[in-house]
């Protein structure tokens, strides 16, 4: 085909008892004790069949906000003299492996390292890149995912690929927290099998289906969305049972909210209903400019576009968001071919698609993310954004223009000025909190994507 084309999907609300299956402590309100977060894993894995049994413990990168280390000494215990062995498999997706000194700041143990502070477990990165740690679990059809994204994509298979940890091993432990996302709707869940622990092609699918509903539509979206649907059928061809701890982790991330346990779709569903009220955050008016101060734990623009896509729907017409990161200084070492490419809206890729098709759609979808809505005319070569988007970081100019992005020198911007600017938002620690206009709000999970 020469141009792709695509209807707007409609949201499912998310199945009546499916939050249900999962137990649940905490809510929106408070904050859990130490103790009660130890004493509820304690319960819970003790009321699972673990005995004897290899386990895969599925953990986040450290570009995930959440208290590792307020959880996982309490499923150690829960698992030492239970579980045959266990390997804690961290899901990288595509982003950078982690070195070992990333690892023990990210399961607390700085001080004695990752191997003493949780004896016989064995600690690795998602080797998304070597073939040889990677199984085969066949294809879905080009009908059936059709059927699944709700006619966005009708003639491509989907190869399914995954870390032969999560085939080989008898039982799944998934611990992660939920957070609006920008190609799934809400994080969490299955989502750390596909794509936190695939390969390319159920990764460019998948966020290529997002790419098409576009960011500022599907991001917070509380229901069962085409790429949910893609990542639970995928999730079904496992032969291993599943189990997931997932967290709704309050601002800054030291702390949490509310945590589930059940199987991945049941533990997923109660936390994305807790966070759809802590992690939005509803404004009165569209700002013409938005600074978002992204974190230093987002070490590239691959991973800190995240202060974009969350605050973008809340950015005026013909107004600017500006990622200020000082900190990045590059714009993703892992996918060089954005460079090709730079960053454009949908338009341009789909009413181009002869000319990008065979380009990595991972890397098409994020080019997007980082650009927002938009129109492409093919007659007369013109692209038109609704928002500007500029990068205050330690990007060069140079190539920030490589890239079609504006430059703007990070020292320029008076941080404290633009605070009490009326027509900005700065947004501290951006990249988890959502930000929509309160006229959007309707409670409700049925919706047009």
């Amino acid at each position: 085909m020469s141009e792709q084309t695509a209807t707007v999907p409609t949201i499912q609300p998310i199945p009546e008892g499916l939050a249900e299956r999962a137990a649940l402590l905490g809510g929106p309100e408070g904050t859990l004790t130490d103790e009660q977060i130890r004493d509820f894993v304690a319960e819970q894995l003790a009321g699972t069949d673990y005995d004897g049994k290899s386990v895969c413990l599925i953990i986040p990168d450290g570009t995930r906000s959440v208290p590792l280390p307020k959880v996982l000494p309490a499923i150690h215990d829960a698992l030492a003299g239970r579980a045959s062995s266990v390997t804690v498999l961290i899901a990288l997706g595509t982003h950078a492996a982690m070195s070992e000194e990333a690892i023990d700041k990210l399961l607390g143990s700085t001080e004695r390292g990752a191997k003493a502070a949780y004896p016989e477990w064995t600690v690795v990165n998602h080797a998304w890149d070597d073939p040889e740690q990677i199984a085969d679990l066949g294809e879905i059809s080009a009908e059936r995912i059709g059927e699944l994204t709700g006619g966005l994509l009708t003639d491509v298979p989907m190869r399914v690929q995954i870390n032969r940890l999560c085939v080989e091993s008898d039982v799944n432990l998934i611990v992660g927290p939920v957070f609006p996302h920008e190609v799934v709707g809400f994080s969490g869940g299955n989502k750390y099998f596909f794509p936190g622990c695939s390969v390319h092609d159920v990764i460019d699918i998948s966020h290529w289906v997002g790419a098409l509903i576009t960011a500022s539509r599907i991001i917070g979206a509380l229901g069962i969305t085409p790429v949910r649907q893609l990542v639970d059928a995928t999730s079904d061809l496992i032969d291993a049972e599943k189990y997931c701890l997932t967290m709704d982790v309050k601002e800054g991330g030291a702390d949490l909210g509310a945590i589930a346990y059940g199987d991945p779709q049941a533990a997923w569903a109660a936390c994305a209903k807790i966070s759809a009220l802590t992690h939005i955050t509803y404004v009165d008016k569209p700002y013409q400019r938005i600074v978002a101060l992204v974190p230093e734990m987002y070490e590239d623009i691959w991973t800190g576009a995240k202060g974009f896509y969350k605050s973008e729907p809340v950015c005026a017409d013909g107004g600017e968001v500006i990622l200020y990161a000082p900190h990045i200084t590059e714009v993703a070492a892992m996918h060089p071919g954005l460079r090709d490419i730079g960053y454009h809206n949908i338009e341009y890729f789909t009413k181009q698609w002869d000319r990008f098709k065979d380009h990595p759609w991972g890397e098409l979808a994020h080019s997007t993310h980082v650009t927002g809505l938009g129109t492409y005319d093919p007659a007369t070569g013109e692209e038109k954004q609704r928002v500007k988007r500029s990068f205050a970081t330690s990007i060069p100019p140079e190539v920030c223009a490589e890239y079609n992005v504006p430059y703007i020198d990070p020292a320029s911007l008076d941080l404290e000025a633009l605070r009490a600017d009326p027509d900005t938002l700065v947004i501290d620690h951006a990249g988890e909190v959502l930000f929509r206009l309160a006229t959007e709000r309707d409670g409700g999970e049925e919706q047009d994507l």
